[in-house]
């Protein structure tokens, strides 16, 4: 598959397994990849500003990478998120409910990709396919990124970056 992807897909996939391994990550999330496709300027024609999205990934990340819906539907049961983070960071330290610690062993010469980051990557090719499209661009990553739910398709949303938004603002 990874054949039919362009330079700049790519770009984007190589990218986000640089980030992965610049955090300590083991794995490849699909925040890597938003961030990568942010860093490549994937996002720029939609207005979309870099630094402010990748805050929210990280406010996110420090709240254990729990969505708005998982903290509302926690809510529902009397469980208030922002305290919790607030006291495990007063007891240790910030951004101790992000991601687990990096393990020993950090991403290496044979990617090892989270289960939503293979998802990613095989929804751009079906998404490529329905849309007839030779090839598997930036485009089709940041539609399969939109396409599954989740922090980093909220993240995007609440930046105006919807599947519509960017087929129509990114289409060629």
């Amino acid at each position: 598959m990874f054949e039919r992807f362009t330079r700049d897909a790519r770009s984007a996939v190589t990218g986000a397994m640089d980030e992965a391994r610049r955090t300590g990550a083991a794995t490849m999330t699909e925040e890597h990849l938003l961030l990568s496709l942010l860093a490549l300027g994937a996002l720029d024609p939609l207005g979309v500003d870099r630094a402010s999205v990748a805050a929210d990934l990280a406010s996110a990340r420090r709240r254990g990478g729990m969505s708005r819906a998982d903290e509302e539907a926690l809510a529902g049961l009397g469980i208030d998120v922002t305290e919790i983070v607030a006291r495990a960071e007063e007891a240790h330290g910030e951004g101790a409910l992000a991601a687990p610690a990096p393990r020993r062993r950090v991403l290496g010469g044979s990617a090892r990709l989270t289960e939503g980051a293979k998802k990613v990557l095989e929804q751009s090719l079906r998404i490529a396919l329905g849309r007839r499209d030779k090839h598997i661009g930036t485009l089709h990553l940041l539609l399969a990124l939109l396409s599954r739910p989740g922090t980093v398709s909220e993240v995007l949303a609440d930046h105006g970056v919807t599947y519509g938004t960017a087929e129509s603002g990114l289409a060629a």
